[in-house]
């Protein structure tokens, strides 16, 4: 089973692209992210007749979220987080046969000490606290533009992003009390190039000269952290015509055992 998530930055001008991954490289379960369409310009049918079943929540021009699968996902169980009432559309989930899919699109925050800092903070303490909710045996996978580098091997320059956004110690921190709950970074599974990234700046060359992070993130419960036999980054996606400044992150499953 191979789970893919992707910050398409807007899926209007990105749907060709999207079908074209699609077509190549045969995902199960494809997690979107800042789709920026409101829901009666999803492009359902043509994805379904890609092949993918669609559940999504979006708004005009921001954010907004989806979940393509090969399998038809259950009812949206989540598209805010409890108690935390929002008309930003970052979370959207839903059961795919055994498993709970939590897509996550978390927000940038702009700069550290900022109104939207402090939102991004609160976001991530009831992302946090709901998740603390449902800590059983289940199968899930939490997946997303995180917009958190976890740690200094995730950055191309650790010392110019110091306590900078996506990297400032209360970010982490945030970010470890999710994981924390028992999820597992599907990446750091396994041995990894060094300079690998998830997330390029479109200005200064940045992907040509890899000054990227990595903040884009599949993380899985325990009982499906044991199946995950092999996690990576498509960086080739970010060279196609008219990318994304995301590449799309995945992990690959073995089959639950009876």
């Amino acid at each position: 089973m191979l789970i893919v998530s992707w910050n398409v930055n807007s899926l209007r001008v990105r749907l060709p692209q999207v079908l074209r991954y699609l077509a190549e490289r045969s995902p199960d379960i494809l997690a979107l992210q800042e789709t920026k369409l409101q829901d009666a310009d999803f492009p359902c049918a043509v994805l379904e007749d890609a092949g993918y079943a669609c559940l999504f929540s979006g708004q005009k021009t921001y954010n907004g979220v989806a979940i393509l699968a090969r399998t038809e996902p259950g009812p949206a169980l989540m598209t805010e987080l409890p108690g935390f009432p929002d008309p930003q559309r970052r979370v959207l989930s839903a059961a795919i046969a055994d498993l709970e899919v939590i897509n996550l699109y978390v927000p940038n925050g702009s700069e550290v000490g900022s109104e939207k800092y402090a939102y991004k903070l609160a976001w991530l303490a009831a992302l946090q606290a709901t998740l603390a909710t449902r800590a059983d045996d289940r199968a899930r996978v939490l997946l997303g533009d995180f917009n958190i580098a976890p740690a200094d091997a995730d950055v191309h320059d650790p010392a110019f992003w110091f306590g900078k956004i996506l990297c400032s110690e209360a970010e982490r921190a945030a970010l470890a009390a999710v994981t924390g709950l028992g999820f597992e970074d599907c990446f750091r599974r396994f041995e990894q190039p060094p300079g690998s990234y998830s997330w390029w700046d479109y200005r200064a060359a940045g992907f040509r000269r890899n000054l990227g992070l990595r903040i884009d993130l599949v993380l899985a419960s325990p009982s499906l952290a044991a199946r995950c036999v092999d996690s990576g980054i498509d960086r080739d996606v970010r060279g196609w015509e008219q990318p994304s400044d995301h590449a799309p992150v995945w992990a690959r499953f073995a089959p639950a055992t009876a």
